[in-house]
């Protein structure tokens, strides 16, 4: 975290990560914390899985835990009850691969590459890592936007067929390809790291503040993740 400060701003309670506006630099919150209990042992007995699976509260329930086995079912049950008592809706996933395929195109759109999340009204993305690989963040200030870059630019207006003009911004939006970025040379990607809670900014017409530039880690099977996203 400690590369992108200007950009995150930690916090020490979900009351402040809730309240705390987005304003200047700032656009993304972090509430880090340590939590109880073997989150291992959760994706154990849930079973083998492809893809990526959404465990609802009644399924997390009825697992077979050991001590610290109900103790980590706990933490998941209360995040998300926290959060749907603040008008929120959280997923529970277990992301058991999610590797880009060969097809990816021009510009990839899947969320193993560096985007903002995008909404027509104003929301921010929640989430947190239980297990496995973390999410990573970028610093505005380290990405050129992939369609701003002349030779993907070009490629872009061939798959296109046409002239760039309005038209084409919207074949952009569409395929959400202006959502996408690379980091320059120098970037230092920070990792959003394990159990912290993180509230970051989207790109909605009228916000305060640029979106919070991020993607999800490649895991393999055999690897699994347990997310939290709303």
């Amino acid at each position: 975290m400690a590369k992108a400060t200007q950009r995150v701003r930690p916090v020490g309670s979900f009351a402040e990560l809730r309240a705390t506006p987005f304003a200047g630099d700032v656009n993304a919150l972090c509430w880090e914390r340590t939590l109880p209990g073997d989150y291992a042992e959760v994706i154990a007995k849930l079973g083998p899985g492809k893809g990526i699976v959404a465990i609802d509260d009644d399924r997390l329930q009825a697992l077979d835990l050991s001590p610290a086995g109900q103790l980590a079912a706990a933490a998941l049950l209360a995040d998300q009850a926290l959060l749907r008592a603040h008008d929120l809706a959280p997923a529970l996933n277990c992301i058991y691969d999610c590797v880009r395929g060969p097809d990816a195109g021009i510009v990839p759109t899947d969320v193993l590459s560096f985007h903002v999340d995008s909404a027509p009204v104003e929301v921010d993305t929640w989430l947190c890592t239980y297990h496995g690989a973390c999410s990573e963040g970028l610093a505005n200030e380290e990405a050129l936007r992939k369609v701003d870059q002349p030779a993907i630019r070009a490629a872009l207006l061939q798959e296109y067929s046409g002239v760039d003009d309005a038209g084409f911004t919207e074949f952009l939006s569409e395929h959400s390809y202006d959502l996408h970025y690379a980091p320059v040379s120098t970037a230092q990607p920070f990792a959003f790291g394990t159990f912290s809670l993180w509230r970051i900014a989207t790109q909605w017409p009228g916000s305060p503040v640029l979106p919070c530039i991020h993607r999800a880690p490649e895991n393999y099977p055999g690897s699994p993740r347990l997310l939290l996203i709303s």
